[in-house]
């Protein structure tokens, strides 16, 4: 069956807010075996109506959010009753709720406020526990001189879409669909290999079997590899996946890297310290985001200076004046006096030149060391060449020294 999902809301496309809707009901809809097959934004205005009617022979369910407030702008109720040929009748059931909840709330009653309670002839209406806008689904074909789709419409908030949709839209949606296919989702984060190669490693091989549907999605210093299928396809996938790409997997179940980084941590009982120039806290910053990084990592020393490489870390001034402050000779001293000075397992160090000026024919603009101290192993140091913008060049750095010390932990 094919679905198409309307956001609407004049101010999606002002871009004062960002849609949240695609991606939950999606997520929801999968196991049904159902897909969104095309998503439209649209203003508040006349232009509900003429998509909702334009997409009414595209589909079988026609999922309609936003527009179901008090307020003047909010008219995706009237719109999609124009729609269906529908009238709109004031339910007195709702309207006693919507009086009794405000009351109970000290909000002040206004005309507006009872158009909530105005249902399509004929609809299911949807209740709303954590809100006042109720939603309400019509069944396909309900006007027989209109050929529709089912419809849900819901309202436009997601702390009150969400749960209304679990609670009261999959119930019938599951009941449209008498025998959901069996689809499965897996997604797989991959780290240190570019999307080239990694669709050279598992392309051909995962799209050679059947019923099988293999995406990618690249960021900053990780691949996404995403397989869509039945129960069969999907492990024979996995298998795949697993065997060319082995310890490139980081995650299997959208885990960001740090957190990845954090966990190993906590099984070894080991702890980490950071030194960080041209990543500027990015590291220490991304750890921290995770829940009981506290448990595992004791100090990061932003040094963006060479005295503060000196001074903090212990770095000999005659080493960078020798090789320079972007090296791997600095950065195994800064790496080694990070961990020397917070006494943990682990230093991880970087410095590079993020640019866009500041590179030279030797070490150009993009160039960092990344380096890995242990007590109970010589450091190791890696030298990386990423020639973009600033920003995104802090994010692969940082990506880059979480995975080195990722697979350091894997052994």
């Amino acid at each position: 069956m094919r679905a198409i999902l309307i956001n609407t809301g004049t101010e999606l496309l002002l871009g004062d807010v960002q849609d949240a809707h695609l991606a939950f009901i999606a997520r929801e809809i999968l196991p049904l075996g159902l897909r969104i097959d095309e998503r439209r934004t649209v203003p508040d205005s006349n232009v509900i109506r003429r998509t909702v009617t334009e997409l009414f022979r595209r589909c079988e369910i026609l999922f309609v959010t936003g527009g179901l407030g008090p307020t003047t702008d909010d008219i995706t109720r009237e719109m999609v009753a124009q729609s269906l040929g529908l009238e709109l009748h004031q339910d007195a059931q709702l309207l006693a709720w919507l009086q009794q909840r405000l009351q109970l709330r000290g909000i002040k009653w206004s005309s507006g406020i009872a158009r909530q309670a105005d249902v399509l002839a004929g609809a299911q209406v949807l209740p709303n526990e954590n809100g006042s806008a109720p939603g309400f689904y019509v069944k396909a074909n309900i006007n027989a001189r209109v050929v529709s789709p089912h419809v849900f419409v819901l309202p436009g908030p997601p702390r009150e879409l969400q749960p209304m949709f679990t609670k009261f839209a999959m119930p019938i949606l599951k009941s449209i669909i008498e025998v959901p296919l069996p689809v499965e989702r897996r997604s797989y984060s991959i780290a240190g290999v570019g999307e080239s190669l990694v669709e050279n490693a598992i392309g051909e091989k995962v799209l050679a079997i059947p019923g099988i549907e293999l995406g990618y999605c690249a960021r900053p210093g990780e691949v996404e590899v995403r397989i869509i299928g039945n129960p069969n396809a999907i492990r024979a996938a996995d298998a795949v996946i697993r065997r060319e790409l082995g310890v490139s997997i980081f995650s299997d179940n959208n885990e960001a890297l740090e957190a990845v980084v954090v966990t190993l941590l906590k099984e070894r009982k080991e702890t980490l310290a950071t030194a960080e120039s041209c990543t500027g806290g990015l590291i220490a910053n991304q750890i921290t985001n995770v829940s009981g990084a506290s448990e595992v990592f004791l100090a990061g020393y932003v040094t963006y200076a060479n005295s503060a490489k000196s001074d903090v870390l212990n770095v000999d001034s005659k080493l960078i004046d020798k090789h320079g402050a972007v090296s791997e000779a600095v950065a195994r001293a800064m790496a080694e006096g990070a961990r020397g000075r917070a006494a943990s397992t682990y230093g991880l160090a970087t410095t590079g030149i993020a640019g866009p000026t500041g590179g030279s024919d030797e070490k150009p603009v993009g160039t960092v060391y990344i380096a890995l101290a242990s007590g109970d192993s010589e450091i190791v140091a890696k030298k990386f060449l990423f020639s973009t913008d600033r920003e995104t060049f802090k994010q692969l750095a940082a990506q880059a020294a979480l995975d080195l010390l990722r697979r350091r932990l894997l052994r």
